[in-house]
This record gives structure tokens, C-alpha cells and sequence, in this order.
């Protein structure tokens, strides 16, 4: 005989009179049954309605008392696959700019990418806070070095669109979604134009020159037909970012792009879009300097990529005006007596060196034969 200061506790929480899984759900359906025909007889707003939980299926109330586990295979659901759409932009100590670019920008895209090149602010700490992914490197690296991060990033994600733009606040965000749905009707590469419609006239003029002549040297390789081929504003689509292998470090990664674009035949359009030049952080490099830099690495690309047209053209006219100008000094002094030794010295001088162009570039082609025929 137990004592009755040793019974049990009949609580609620008593494991021996707690009530099962489908208890609890019969007594439910009865409460809200007797709920509804009270209500049905009593003074229509007498009786407040209370929201009605939501009452799962049985098979699921069965399948979690025998503490089975549903697994949900992709193959079986007939849902679309919803588009990954990511927005990735470089930056370097840009703390003062990067939560209003994020902030702006992650309404339009599912995720949004932060390359820290090697910032000495707190740029990383800033974009980690809003939600960014941040991939920081160790040291400032350059921009093209940035933009193959993000390419080799979207595609390990397997994003479906790409959009690129500069964290230091001069392209809108708001442009995305023209971006985008440009893209979507068949479009590999969207690019934004600083120069179609009105938008150029807010550019400085010795940009537009300078811009202007990087447009001529990209075009060099031959129909790219575009009217900014410097925008770093642009929307790629899965085709693209699985074809775009940038090689570049510097500011020519954006001509570089679009060369390697026309290599895998890919269809680009440009559409129009705004640009701000009074941002708080103008660029600390010298116009002059960093555009023949640019310049330099641009010629350098189609140096490669075509060899015989960028070295060996250029040294056939200096060999054929070096040749011309030796010929005639040479016949006015037998003939006349007189010797022209400024132009003798520059003939000789264009002679020399469009042979030495011309040597180079047939040297160049036969390496780039054999580069290519081995990564075929």
C-alpha cells in the first residue's frame, strides 16, 4: 500500500495522463465545432471570432509519432526554378559610400557580392553587417583582379544573371531592373551607356577624350560597335560568365571583356543609364597617367590577340616612310650635292624600327599559334 504522501503528482505535465497527439487535436475540433454553433446562436458580434490555428494533415500527425523523417526530392516537384540573380562590385576603402550602394541594390537582386581589394577601412566590416558576402583580399590587386573573383565566384554559385557596378556610388542602382530586363529578352551582355541620349553631358570633357580614345583602341579588333566600352555598369547572363576568362588586373579588364565577348559570339546591347561625377571619393589617380596606362594594357590585349595587325601593319608603314626617306637623301646628294642628315638620321631611325615591329610581330603570332593549339 502505497502512503498518500507518496502518491504521484497529478499534474498536467504528468507523463502518465498526458494527452497523445491526436487527443489533443480531436479536443481541439470539438472546441471549435461547439465554437461556430454558439456563434451561429448568439447576436451576430456578440461573440468575437478567433483565428483558427492551422490544423496539419493526419498522415503528417502519423509520421511524426512513428518519428519519420520526409525527404523531399527536386526531382518529384514541379515548381520553376526560381533565376539566381547576384550583384557583385569591387571596392577599396570605400566606407564612406558602400552601405548606400547595398542598401539601394539588394531590393533588385537575390544576393549581393563584395570584393574588398585589399582596404584599409572599414569597407569589409560595413558590407559583412548589411548582409553582403565579402571576399576580401590581401593586398590591393587591381580591378581587373577583382572582377575574376566575381566571375569565378557567380560561377561556383551557378547564378544565373550577374550584375557589376562600382561601389563608390556613381551608378545607380536603379537601373538594375532595365539592366536585367534587357537581359532576359535574349541578351548576353548588358552594358550601360554613359553616352546615349543626354547622359554624356554631365562627364567632364577631358574624360569624354579620354574615354573616347579608349573606344578607338578597343574597336581596333574589329566590329564592337558599342558607344562606352569603359562602363563598368553592366549585366551578364549564364552564357557569358561561363565563357569570360579575364586575364587582365587592371582597368583594361572591362576591353578585355568585350574582346573575348565577340570571341564566343556572344550578343551584347548597351542601354542608357545615369552616371554621378561629384561622388565624396573621386579617384586619387592621375586622369593623364592612368589613361595611357589603360591605353597600354588595351594594346597590349590585341598585341596578343592579333599580333600581325598591332605590331606588324604599324611596322610596314614605318619601315616603307623610313625606306622613302633614306631613298631621297641619298638621290639629292648624288644628284644635287646636298645632304639632309635630320632626315637621313629620322629614315634610318623609322627603318630600324618598323623592321624591329615587324620582326616582333611575327615572332608574337608564332606564339600565340602555339598557345592556342595547346589549350585546344
Amino acid at each position: 500500500m502505497m502512503h498518500p504522501d507518496e502518491r504521484p503528482d497529478t499534474t498536467a505535465g504528468d507523463p502518465e495522463i498526458r494527452l497523445g497527439e491526436s487527443a489533443i487535436s480531436s479536443l481541439l475540433a470539438h472546441y471549435f465545432q461547439f465554437e461556430e454553433t454558439l456563434g451561429m446562436n448568439t447576436a451576430k458580434g456578440s461573440v468575437k471570432q478567433i483565428p483558427r490555428p492551422y490544423d496539419p494533415p493526419q498522415e503528417h500527425v502519423y509520421q511524426k509519432k512513428e518519428k519519420k523523417t520526409i525527404v523531399f526530392d527536386s526531382r518529384e516537384t514541379h515548381f520553376p526554378k526560381k533565376k539566381l540573380i547576384l550583384a557583385a562590385m569591387p571596392a577599396y576603402n570605400e566606407e564612406k559610400t558602400i552601405a548606400k550602394v547595398i542598401l539601394r541594390t539588394k531590393k533588385f537582386v537575390d544576393h549581393i557580392l563584395v570584393v574588398d581589394d585589399g582596404s584599409t577601412d572599414a569597407t569589409a566590416e560595413i558590407a559583412e553587417a548589411l548582409g553582403a558576402y565579402v571576399i576580401r583580399h590581401e593586398k590591393n590587386k587591381g580591378y581587373g583582379s577583382a572582377l575574376q573573383t566575381i566571375f569565378k565566384t557567380a560561377r561556383m554559385i551557378d547564378a544565373d544573371a550577374l550584375v557589376i557596378l562600382d561601389s563608390d556610388d556613381q551608378h545607380d542602382p536603379a537601373d538594375i531592373p532595365s539592366l536585367l530586363k534587357t537581359l532576359n529578352e535574349g541578351y548576353d551582355i548588358i552594358t550601360g551607356s554613359r553616352f546615349i541620349g543626354n547622359n554624356g553631358n554631365r562627364i567632364p570633357s577631358y574624360r569624354i577624350l579620354g574615354m573616347k580614345i579608349l573606344d578607338i583602341a578597343t574597336k581596333l579588333d574589329g566590329n564592337i560597335k558599342l558607344t562606352d566600352t569603359q562602363s563598368g555598369f553592366r549585366a551578364y547572363g549564364k552564357k557569358a560568365i561561363n565563357s569570360i576568362r579575364l586575364s587582365s588586373d587592371g582597368m583594361s579588364a572591362g576591353s578585355e571583356i568585350l574582346l573575348q565577348a565577340k570571341d564566343h559570339n556572344l550578343a551584347i546591347k548597351e542601354i542608357p543609364i545615369s552616371v554621378k561625377y561629384d561622388v565624396e571619393k573621386p579617384s586619387t589617380q592621375n586622369p593623364f597617367a592612368h589613361g595611357i596606362s589603360v591605353l597600354g594594357n588595351i594594346i597590349g590585349i590585341i598585341g596578343y590577340r592579333r599580333p600581325l595587325v598591332t605590331f606588324g601593319i604599324p611596322g610596314g608603314i614605318l619601315t616603307l616612310v623610313g625606306a622613302g626617306m633614306s631613298v631621297y637623301v641619298v638621290t639629292d646628294l648624288y644628284t644635287g650635292g646636298v645632304f639632309h642628315s635630320v632626315m637621313f638620321v629620322s629614315g634610318i631611325t623609322f627603318l630600324i624600327l618598323g623592321l624591329l615591329l615587324m620582326t616582333t610581330s611575327l615572332i608574337l603570332n608564332s606564339l600565340v599559334q602555339v598557345v592556342r593549339m595547346e589549350k585546344a
